[in-house]
């Protein structure tokens, strides 16, 4: 999409003057979000397998801006962010606020909520397109 690249490669030049990547940011953002949470809920939150949230959430412990959350069910691995670990997500939240500003100037409140709407009902369909193709292989 042409829309997307630019937007990816800004984003990665911005994240990258905090010494993060775009997996990492995404993973700041929803334990800020959604407070301490399993791995598996992260990689369906990023659709991705969860091997690949192991790789960038060990970064993320081995930097300080993550730990593990003691939890009765061993077997279960629960996960939040650290002091340090929200430190650096409001500062770089400040980055991309300011970003995201910038991107949707001009852009009416109700053209966005339209936007992240029909982005949303797009996500579903090709989700959905997913587990028809699932079935069929079955």
């Amino acid at each position: 999409m042409m829309l997307y690249r630019p937007f990816e490669n800004k984003l990665n030049l911005l994240l990258s003057k905090h010494n993060l990547q775009r997996a990492q940011w995404t993973i700041l953002y929803y334990l800020d979000n959604f407070g301490s949470v399993t791995l598996v809920e992260i990689a369906n939150y990023q659709g991705v397998e969860k091997p690949t949230v192991t790789r960038t959430m060990n970064r993320l412990v081995e930097v300080g801006y993550v730990e593990q959350v003691p939890t009765a069910d061993k077997r279960e691995k629960k996960m939040q962010l650290t002091q340090l670990g929200r430190d650096i997500y409001l500062e770089v939240r400040k980055t991309i606020d300011h970003f995201e500003n910038n991107i949707l100037a001009g852009v009416s409140e109700q053209e966005q909520t339209d936007t992240i709407r029909i982005m949303r009902d797009i996500r579903e369909n090709l989700m959905k397109q997913g587990e028809e193709h699932e079935s069929v292989k079955s």
